[in-house]
C-alpha cells in the first residue's frame, strides 16, 4: 500500500487496483488470475471495469460492499467471454454503464473515461495485424476521491489526448504486449509529470513479464518519483 495524500492506493497484482480515503472506497479491474485469492475485501463502493478482458464477476463480488456502484464500459458482453462470469444484469448491485468520454459522479467519487486501444498500425498487434484492443473495446478510468486524482488507463497504447490529462497519481500499465511497454509509459509519465508513478499490469504471466525496476529508474532519472506496491 502507497500513501499519498492521505489517500492509499494499492496494486493487487495484474490490473487490480484499490484507491481508498476518507471517503469511497474504489476498486479498478479486480480479480483474474488469482489474484484477490485469499483476499478480505467486500468494502469497494465503486467499482470500475475497463473491458471484458478483466471483467471477472468473482473478483466483483470479492471486493464490493453489498451496496456497491459498477462502473463498467459499455462494450463488455458477457457472451464474448470464453471464462465462467454473470450477466452485469444480473449482478446485484448497481450498475451504470459508460463510454469513453463519461464524466460521472458516484456517491463522492468522480470518476471519467478515455479512450483505451491498440492502434491498427502500431506494436500491440497480433500476427495477423488485429489489435489486441480494438477501438471501442474498452475505457481508461480518471478516478478523483478527496481531492487526490488517479488514473488507470486501462489496456491501451499511448493515445493522443493522454498527455494532457492533469492528475496526481498515474498508474500505467506497463507489461507491453497488450498495452503500452515500460518505456512508452515512462514517456507518458514524464510527459504527464504526476506527482506519483505506481506501474500495475506487469509480470503476472510470462507475456507481460517486464524490468520494473529499469522501468523506476529511468523515471527518478528524469525526476518523476515511482513507488513500487506488491
Amino acid at each position: 500500500m502507497i500513501e499519498y495524500d492521505g489517500v492509499s492506493v494499492s496494486w493487487l497484482g495484474y490490473a487490480t487496483l484499490r484507491v481508498a480515503g476518507d471517503g469511497p472506497v474504489v476498486y479498478v479491474d479486480p480479480g483474474r488470475y488469482g489474484v484477490l485469492d485469499g483476499y478480505d475485501g467486500g468494502d469497494g463502493d465503486v467499482v470500475c471495469v475497463t473491458h471484458e478482458h478483466h471483467y471477472d464477476t468473482n473478483g466483483i463480488r470479492a471486493v464490493a460492499d453489498d451496496d456497491a456502484t459498477i462502473v463498467a464500459f459499455e462494450g463488455i458482453n458477457p457472451h464474448r467471454i470464453d471464462r465462467d462470469v454473470d450477466r452485469l444484469a444480473d449482478l446485484p448491485f448497481d450498475v451504470r454503464r459508460v463510454d469513453a468520454e463519461a464524466d460521472i459522479a458516484v456517491g463522492d467519487a468522480i470518476v471519467r473515461t478515455t479512450a483505451a486501444y491498440n492502434e491498427p498500425d502500431g506494436p500491440h498487434v497480433r500476427e495477423n495485424g488485429e489489435p489486441y484492443h480494438p477501438k471501442g473495446l474498452g475505457c481508461g478510468f480518471h478516478v478523483t476521491i478527496d481531492g487526490v486524482s488517479v488514473y488507470c488507463p486501462g489496456d491501451t497504447d499511448v493515445l493522443d489526448g493522454h498527455a494532457r490529462l492533469d492528475i496526481d497519481v498515474f498508474c500505467p500499465p506497463i507489461g507491453g504486449t497488450f498495452t503500452m511497454n515500460r518505456h512508452e509509459a515512462a514517456d507518458l509519465a514524464t510527459a504527464l509529470e504526476p506527482d506519483l508513478v505506481v506501474p500495475i499490469h506487469y509480470n503476472t504471466f510470462e507475456t507481460i513479464e517486464t524490468d520494473v525496476e529499469a522501468f523506476a529508474a529511468e523515471l527518478e532519472r528524469r525526476g518523476v518519483e515511482v513507488h513500487l506496491d506488491g
